[in-house]
Formats: C-alpha cells, sequence, structure tokens
C-alpha cells in the first residue's frame, strides 16, 4: 500500500506519516478551503452570465423608457406649435 504524500506549496512533498497532528488538521483545513474555492468559482461562472443577462434587460428597459419621454415630450412640444 502506497502512503499518501503531501505537496507543500513551495513543492516540497512529505509524507503523511511524518505530519505532526497538528500538521493533519491544517492539511485537513487547507483541503477543505481549496474544495470550497473551487465550488465557489464554479458558482461564480454560472451565475455572472446570468447576471450580465438582468444587467443587460435592465439597461435596455432604461432606454426604451427613456425613448417614450422623449417622444412623449417632442410630440407634446409639436402639438402646440
Amino acid at each position: 500500500m502506497e502512503e499518501n504524500v503531501v505537496t507543500l506549496a513551495d513543492g516540497t512533498e512529505m509524507k503523511e506519516s511524518e505530519l505532526s497532528q497538528e500538521q493533519k488538521v491544517i492539511i485537513s483545513h487547507i483541503r477543505s478551503l481549496k474544495d470550497k474555492v473551487a465550488r465557489l468559482e464554479f458558482e461564480i461562472n454560472e451565475l455572472v452570465p446570468s447576471l450580465r443577462f438582468y444587467e443587460n434587460a435592465f439597461v435596455e428597459s432604461a432606454k426604451e423608457k427613456a425613448e417614450e419621454v422623449l417622444k412623449e415630450k417632442s410630440e407634446t412640444k409639436g402639438g402646440k406649435k
């Protein structure tokens, strides 16, 4: 049976059996946090296009409303002649 090896941030490899209990807990936290970050990045990549869609829909809606207001103002001015 091959022993698990932990690769440190600087590239150093250590066998899990060589780690202290504190180091094993720290490694567990690192793995958990990396997994969470990966999941959140995945969710962000899903969410950002939806956010952009609604932002663009709002901008288009605001433009349409502005054009309606300008059209009404110009028709009102034109009718007073």
